[in-house]
């Protein structure tokens, strides 16, 4: 045999194989081929995690907060009972801020959160510069509307407002314009969007969703990761978006955060799984377990949300995070782990591939992969993920950013037109008796008083306080559109809720009789400044939703004047206010609206905006009819309450306007379909009015009788759409066979055969809705 002939084939593969593998670790020119830019991504990642030592890898999956949040939450004082429970501060006792610039210089930590300030982004990133390996820092922060946690940022409506805008287009370019602002801000990955489907009014967090309603919070969701993360995320003008909380801790069996969530397979696949599904789609890249457990699993520890549903069933490419020291929680909490090693062998296991955050992570990882209960294989799968982001954002070509120009990057004459458009939008008229909206009053006196009508509240939870000159109060709003020859009063209540007493009520009710009409601005503060004040956001859950301290008796007070009275409500969840729908003239909702809250609600009480938001959520008329929801299933109300209404005080989709519409009877192109085809229902909207106004038209949907009991009604498509007095206008939407479809008794996706009933109007009510028959059939 000629060994020769054999070998030489052999040896000149080797050959080339070692002069490719050579250039690919050489790049084009001398760098390493991880930092040349002109080498793919596949290419540069392979190349470095090539470079790296196992300790440098798992250090990539470790997060830390801040250096100067560590030091303002170490003069906070906390204990150690204090650190664990919070969710909003930390520091690691033992280890100064020294200490954490001393691990970045070595390449340990990979990520931050909490980080303050631009300054301090800089000055991070280039102590990863002095790392071995020069690996840039990924930046995270709860940009939620807006990059409101950074001061002269532009704030937007909180999403519970976004979403009664019903406008995706809209909630896509808040989301592109907070992404602008995070990169000049050096910040790279929001926690955001909340896609949990707010069930309960009592849960502190409701503000921080798109609402009950698992249609409107996905088609929310999509939008605002197409507007965070462009088509894929690549480049220096987008952030990466995490989909949050997996799953269902909007719907706590007592209503507070953290608590378990006991649901049916059935009502997970119905109403919560669906905005995750649709966001893997989108092409997410992030996500984060829940802080709960889910039917007895702690869903940290849940191999089948994170790897069997998510990644396999649904293709998540992207990684998970965990969310604030839920890790730690599986031991000190759920008591699914013995110790915090045994917590973190169970979370990466699940999958999870970032710690939020601190120590106690990377050693344990070392550990078990030394003893062979962890592999490095799985170590690399997450780390992959990660550097993927940190390539594909250009942070290895610059991970500064400038800081001269904050002034040209943030709060731009365009954002503010946005977040003014937006909060427009968004606000709700909830009642207006008589038509005493809008005001004509020129020559008359206005007061405003109340808690919330001229402070910051309007910015809701995951903001900081802006400058003064960035905030348009209520009372500002109010005078700016205030007619001509009208005096507009102000009497100051405090800001405080909790302390509002009856000296000051009396007060107020005094001022009140030397005016003729009177504004009112209550409902709850979510500023995490606010402290002892704070009645509303993150783990300001409540047992009771009516408005908090004595804000009722400040309006039945003000309402004996005998003066019209007008409540304006700035808060993050529905407030049980059938005292004030009783007495109040007129209810405005406008949430947490934002940078221009203050003008917004101005203009639509004196007319120069048509209010158009639609509620995305219900509101109960007392705590005991909690849940409370429009898409119950039939038999939920067959029973009545004991004297009182079982029906919400206003439903899904309600909004008044200052024109009327009327809606024809829904058109089908085709009466009797197959299950696999689609079908067109089309409606004639007319504006019957005399002014201008923006309806959402709300298309809703009733399965036909199954084995499988469904709700009475589920929204299936929206439009907003604008008419001119007496404009006419025909909406078309398409029925296709994922929308006709749902779950069988054997959990089956499918169109079942029988009569579909298509429901058309401007709001979810049966009075408001005009109906049609389609009915399916088999070949």
């Amino acid at each position: 045999m000629d060994t020769n002939r054999i070998l030489k084939p052999a040896i000149l593969l080797s050959l080339f194989f070692l002069l490719f593998t050579s250039q690919v670790k050489a790049g084009k020119g001398d760098k390493p081929a991880y930092l040349d830019s002109r080498t793919p991504v596949e290419q540069r990642i392979t190349d470095l995690m090539g470079r790296m030592t196992l300790e440098e890898k798992v250090a990539q999956m470790c997060q830390y907060v801040g250096l100067q949040h560590m030091r303002q939450a170490e003069e906070r004082r906390m204990n150690s009972s204090q650190m664990k429970s919070s969710d909003a501060w930390a520091f690691y006792p033992g280890m100064t801020a020294k200490d954490i610039e001393d691990m970045v210089s070595r390449g340990e930590i990979g990520s931050f959160l909490h980080v303050l300030s631009a300054a301090e982004a800089n000055k991070l990133q280039r102590l990863a510069m002095q790392s071995r390996l020069r690996i840039p820092l990924l930046i995270g922060i709860d940009a939620v509307h807006g990059n409101g946690m950074v001061p002269g940022s532009t704030v937007y409506p909180s999403p519970i407002g976004l979403s009664c805008t019903w406008d995706t287009t809209l909630v896509r370019r808040t989301a592109a314009e907070t992404a602008l602002e995070m990169r000049a801000t050096g910040f790279h990955w929001t926690f955001s969007p909340n896609l949990d489907v707010a069930r309960d009014a009592r849960w502190g967090r409701v503000g921080e969703t798109f609402g009950e309603d698992t249609h409107l919070v996905t088609a929310m969701g999509v939008s605002t990761i197409k507007g965070l993360q462009g088509e894929d995320f690549t480049g220096t003008t987008n952030v990466i978006a995490c989909a949050k909380h997996l799953v269902a801790g909007s719907e706590p069996i007592n209503g507070l955060n953290v608590a378990p969530s006991d649901l049916s397979e059935r009502t997970l696949w119905d109403v919560y799984y669906p905005p995750f599904k649709a966001a893997v789609d989108a092409g997410v890249f992030t996500a984060m377990p829940a802080h709960n457990e889910i039917n007895g699993i702690a869903c940290h520890a849940s191999k089948y949300l994170m790897t069997d549903l998510l990644r396999n069933k649904w293709g998540f490419k992207g990684f998970y995070i965990s969310d604030f020291k839920d890790i730690e929680r599986l031991a000190e909490v759920h008591r699914v782990a013995a110790d915090q090693k045994e917590a973190v062998y169970k979370s990466v296991m699940a999958g999870m591939d970032m710690h939020m955050h601190g120590p106690e992570f990377l050693e344990p990882i070392l550990e078990m992969i030394e003893e062979g209960k962890l592999t490095e294989g799985r170590i690399d799968e997450a780390v992959r993920k990660i550097l993927e982001v940190k390539f594909r954002l250009g942070l290895f070509e610059n991970p500064y950013i400038d800081e001269k120009q904050l002034g040209q990057q943030l709060f731009t004459p365009n954002h503010q037109q946005t977040a003014l458009e937006a909060t427009r939008k968004s606000i709700v008229l909830l009642k207006n008796s008589d038509s005493i909206l809008p005001l004509g009053a020129e020559g008359k006196r206005i007061l405003v008083t109340g808690p919330n009508a001229n402070n910051q509240a309007m910015l809701g939870d995951w903001s900081a306080i802006q400058p003064a000159g960035n905030i348009v109060t209520v009372v500002d709003g109010i005078r700016k559109s205030a007619g001509h020859g009208t005096v507009v009063n102000f009497h100051d209540t405090g800001d405080a809720i909790p302390q509002l007493s009856h000296e000051k009520i009396a007060a107020a009710k005094a001022a009140a009789m030397q005016n003729d009409i009177i504004i009112a601005v209550i409902g709850e503060n979510a500023l995490r400044s606010e402290s002892v004040n704070r009645n509303s956001g993150e783990n300001i859950d409540r047992d009771n939703i009516d408005p908090a301290g004595l804000q009722n008796e400040l309006i039945e007070e003000l309402c004996k004047t005998g003066k019209p009275v007008i409540v304006v409500l700035i808060n993050g969840r529905p407030l049980s206010i059938g005292l004030i729908q009783q007495k109040a003239k007129a209810i405005v909702e406008a949430w947490e609206p934002g940078s221009f809250g203050g003008q917004a609600i101005g203009e639509v009480i004196f007319g120069k905006v048509n209010p158009s938001g639609k509620l995305s959520i219900s509101f109960p008329r007392s705590v005991g009819q909690i849940p409370v929801f429009y898409n119950h299933k039939p038999s939920q109300y067959v029973r009545k309450y004991l004297r009182t209404s079982s029906e919400p005080l206003y439903t899904f989709g309600d909004g008044l306007s200052y024109t009327t519409y009327e809606y024809s009877e829904p058109v089908l192109d085709k009466s009797l379909i197959t299950p696999g085809e689609s079908v067109n229902a089309s409606v004639e909207v007319r504006n019957t009015g005399k002014r201008d106004g923006d309806e959402v038209v709300q298309l809703y949907l009733r399965y036909p009788i199954g084995d499988v009991t469904r709700a009475v009604r589920e929204l299936k498509g929206f439009r907003r759409i604008h008419l001119k007095a007496g404009e006419k206008k025909q909406v078309t939407f398409t029925l296709t066979p994922q929308i006709l479809s749902s779950y069988d008794a054997e959990m089956n996706f499918k169109v079942d055969e029988g009569e579909f009933t298509i429901m058309v109007g401007g709001s979810s009510r049966d009075a408001a809705l005009k109906t049609n028959t389609l009915k399916v059939a088999g070949k």
